[in-house]
């Protein structure tokens, strides 16, 4: 686990402590609200902050990874099923986090903002008219400076499968958003050195308007996530049954040692080299190890999934916004869109749920309602990340008839993912 684990959780103690403390010293409501609000100045900075990345990340990293997805013929059939296997992998995590948030209600009983203002957002935004026509950018730098992150994942679609037809013309172009992409990575972490100091700022900010009571919802939110965690595994698994047989059993033996990687440093990726090796020992061709695994990396992230409907409804109930039915599932397919492309990247899902938060009307500050806690529920939803790209790769093996058995000679020699 690494050191900034250690300051987030020491940032979300004193956060408490202090809250605590405001709360049951300042006179009033209005006291508490007033110095709620000076706290809550220094969680905004470190918002702005994010939403700075949010552009240029999501390009870079997925132009990167269309581009590696390699020439048409590699693309052709293979490519067809994998990303079969993912959409639908992708449907079922993102409806069973949207099924788990409306049956546990995680976030009811936190009363952290004015209801008033929130009745008349949902409709005018959802309208299908205005969702396609907000769809397609009219200028890729416009959609940049607004963060319009919809317009900025369509013109990537477009690029990446362009760079991509231009093979060796298009690679200097792939290494660019390549570079572009680390370095962005690298912005994501210098701003996350500062998650410390906003955790605090945040959880004090709330306890201090709230009462410390609120901490209660939070540990009912951790539990119901893992609750819904422990649904997908099953799910998973009975899907790895009937698509490799009983063979699905030793698949999940050799990826305790990636799924225990994974869980403490809350990163799938870190675990990248060990699936893979572990996937060709297991008889998955390096053919299809190679090509299927650095996708899954962008767009089969199951844990994910399931945490941002998951997350982003916690944070609608949190502040009182009904969302009916309907507008859940144009959520959760805007969702589907706009989590692809930013795999490897530090706390990407609180990212994506930002942008998904501003886009259906739900405050931005909800995101740090969930910041102290978000380590908790990456190591889970990491882990979970492992055992989906595992079973997707081996199935897609399985259905090219490229399942061979067991080779425990087999090294992992594949280039790592680009970070996409």
């Amino acid at each position: 686990m690494n050191r900034n684990f250690y300051y987030v959780m020491a940032g979300l103690v004193l956060g408490v402590a202090l809250g605590t403390l405001s709360y049951y010293s300042l006179p009033d409501k209005a006291t508490a609200a007033e110095v709620a609000k000076y706290m809550s100045m220094i969680s905004s900075i470190f918002l702005k902050l994010i939403k700075m990345i949010i552009g240029p990340l999501v390009l870079s990293t997925l132009i990167v990874g269309i581009g590696h997805m390699g020439d048409a013929s590699t693309v052709g059939r293979v490519g067809a099923k994998t990303m079969a296997w993912f959409i639908c992998a992708s449907i079922i995590s993102l409806l069973l986090g949207l099924l788990m948030a409306n049956l546990i209600q995680p976030g009811a009983g936190i009363v952290i903002a004015d209801q008033g203002n929130t009745a008349n957002l949902s409709t005018k935004a959802f309208s299908l008219e205005n969702f396609i026509d907000h769809l397609v950018p009219t200028s890729l730098f416009k959609a940049l400076a607004e963060g319009e992150i919809l317009q900025i994942v369509v013109f990537s679609l477009f690029a990446g499968v362009a760079v991509m037809a231009l093979g060796e013309r298009g690679k200097p172009l792939l290494a660019l958003a390549d570079d572009v992409a680390h370095m962005m990575l690298n912005i994501t972490g210098y701003v996350m050195t500062l998650a410390p100091i906003a955790v605090c700022a945040s959880v004090a900010a709330v306890i201090t308007k709230s009462g410390p009571g609120i901490l209660l919802n939070f540990a009912k939110f951790l539990g119901g996530f893992y609750l819904t965690l422990a649904l997908l595994w099953a799910v998973l698994l009975i899907a790895g049954f009937i698509t490799i047989g009983p063979r699905m059993g030793e698949l999940v033996k050799r990826m305790r040692e990636p799924f225990l990687l994974a869980f403490p440093t809350a990163s799938s990726e870190a675990s990248y080299p060990k699936i893979l090796e572990q996937l060709q020992r297991f008889g998955v061709s390096k053919r299809i190890a190679s090509f299927v695994l650095p996708l899954g990396y962008s767009f089969n992230l199951d844990g994910t999934m399931a945490y941002t409907t998951f997350a982003t409804l916690f944070i609608a109930q949190a502040y009182g916004i009904d969302m009916p039915i309907t507008t859940q599932l144009v959520m959760a397919a805007t969702l589907m869109i706009t989590s692809k492309g930013v795999a490897g990247v530090p706390r990407a899902s609180l990212v994506v749920i930002l942008a998904t938060l501003t886009q259906f009307g739900i405050p931005e500050a909800g995101l740090l309602l969930i910041l102290g806690i978000d380590q908790f529920l990456d190591m889970g939803r990491s882990a979970t990340n492992v055992i989906g790209n595992s079973l997707a790769a081996a199935a897609v093996a399985k259905f090219e008839g490229d399942l061979g058995p067991a080779d425990e000679t087999v090294t992992a020699g594949a280039p790592a993912p680009a970070h996409a």
